[in-house]
């Protein structure tokens, strides 16, 4: 039996609150379990080639998948549409590239001409803030995982109620989306080789196998086969450099999909990849160029600096964007330790190359130890703001999570929104109730309405599956 009484931490808990949307109510209210296990297997399994993922993937990703989607309001999706857009602007900016660029390896520096594939940009959504600015970007990341999975995850999803039933249609059918998918990474190959004959594709990890993604290194390397490429799945200890090609074996690869997170292809086992790409021997994507453009964190003490986007002409429109979009950021120096010491609690900690949470630190949990750490390695410090909260139903109990929301990028165009609800300092998916969430897009409503929809939301307001 579902407890039906919301947690006494929920944000709202039918309460009247004036800047909530219907989006917020059903976040708030709705605690239906809409995902369908039969269809997520059918899926994740539509090729003969992939039977027997989902099992396995039950097995060892307990919390992948939630069983619960997120809701966002219009208005939201189409801020952070408008943040992307103007972020991806001011990227293009001489004068920013210049910035970024200046502490950068050498082999960052090149430029091949693709774009870089699955960029990922994160926000935060909390609405019940009373200071709430609209979403609020967290990081940019090269390599965005999950892009696929959540592609299968939503259509495997059911409307349990009617408001839910109405937005249903707002998820685009996976097999559109591979089609997306597969159109950029075919774009990537023409930027850099134009109208030249693509056969072979590689999808690289370390290990691949141990990767907690690795079920999606199988979806993808079965969009790239259905679509008459060769496609591989390799450690990139198994590729050598030979003779002007990049061979896995005795087969030439034409383009990598890139999934390592050593951005700058320093590490030993790397060294063939590396020498490839700085060569133009293969097509690479993401790139090292790419990410210290994009996805290094000290470039969000740029995009936060007001005055330095005037002064390089960044339009009135974009910078107000930017400025309530982008939390204010600054590097972490022995200069400014002192300050950002009793400033702690309202900041968030992340090292510039990080990725995945990875020795990230809320400010009210440093220690001393910790600070030390932070101050001998290369930090930011980011103004902390709250994710947003998702009342779910975890084994009959009521039980609030935090979610984020994931824009999969490409060329400053969104291809795919999606959630992931946790508990933690950051997202993981060990949360149970937790994991990837498919994102329903709400159409706005005037306070009104969407007041008596706080009201009449509860836990009984969408049947539990």
């Amino acid at each position: 039996m579902l407890e039906k009484t919301p947690p006494q931490s929920s944000p709202h808990n039918g309460q009247e609150s004036p800047g909530l949307t219907m989006a917020d109510a059903l976040n708030n209210g709705c605690l239906c379990l809409t995902l369908d296990p039969s269809r997520l297997k059918e899926q994740l399994e539509h090729d003969p080639s992939l039977k027997g993922l989902t099992s396995g993937m039950a097995l060892t990703h307990p919390h992948l998948f939630s069983s619960n989607v997120v809701f966002l309001s219009s208005a939201t999706s189409g801020a952070i549409a408008q943040t992307v857009a103007a972020i991806e602007r001011v990227m293009a900016l001489p004068a920013y590239q210049a910035r970024a660029l200046e502490n950068a390896p050498a082999i960052a520096q090149r430029a091949f001409g693709p774009v870089g594939a699955f960029m990922g940009y994160d926000f935060h959504v909390d609405a019940g803030n009373p200071g709430f600015k609209g979403p609020q970007l967290i990081e940019v990341n090269t390599n965005a995982g999950g892009a696929l999975l959540n592609a299968a995850l939503a259509r495997a999803h059911r409307a349990c109620c009617e408001p839910m039933g109405l937005i249903m249609d707002t998820i685009v059918p996976a097999a559109a989306l591979e089609d997306t998918f597969f159109a950029m990474f075919m774009n990537e190959w023409r930027l850099q080789r134009g109208d030249a004959v693509w056969r072979t594709v590689a999808i690289v990890d370390d290990a691949p196998p141990t990767q907690y993604l690795a079920p999606e290194f199988e979806l993808c390397r079965q969009m790239f086969a259905q679509r008459g490429l060769q496609a591989f799945i390799a450690d990139p200890k198994e590729l050598s450099w030979q003779e002007g090609r990049l061979l896995l074996g005795d087969t030439p690869i034409d383009l990598v999909y890139n999934r390592l997170t050593d951005f700058d292809l320093s590490a030993p086992a790397h060294q063939a990849l590396h020498d490839a790409y700085v060569a133009g021997g293969v097509v690479l994507t993401p790139h090292p160029h790419a990410h210290a453009l994009r996805a290094n964190k000290r470039n969000l003490t740029l995009l936060s600096n007001d005055a330095l986007l005037a002064d390089w002409g960044v339009s009135d429109a974009d910078r107000q964007r930017l400025g309530a979009a982008i939390p204010a950021t600054q590097r972490v120096t022995r200069e400014n330790a002192d300050s950002l010491w009793v400033q702690r609690r309202q900041l968030f900690f992340k090292p510039v190359a990080g990725y995945a949470g990875k020795a990230a630190y809320r400010g009210d949990k440093l220690t001393r130890r910790v600070w030390e750490d932070i101050l001998a390695g290369e930090f930011i410090a980011q103004a902390l703001v709250p994710p947003g909260k998702r009342l779910v139903n975890v084994d009959g109990v009521a039980t609030d999570l935090k979610y984020d929301v994931r824009a999969y990028t490409y060329a400053g165009q969104i291809q795919l929104l999606a959630a992931r609800t946790y508990n933690g300092q950051t997202t993981n998916f060990r949360t149970p109730g937790g994991g990837f969430s498919p994102v329903l897009i709400v159409p706005s409503m005037d306070v009104t309405a969407a007041r008596q929809a706080v009201l009449t939301a509860s836990p009984s307001y969408c049947a539990a599956s």
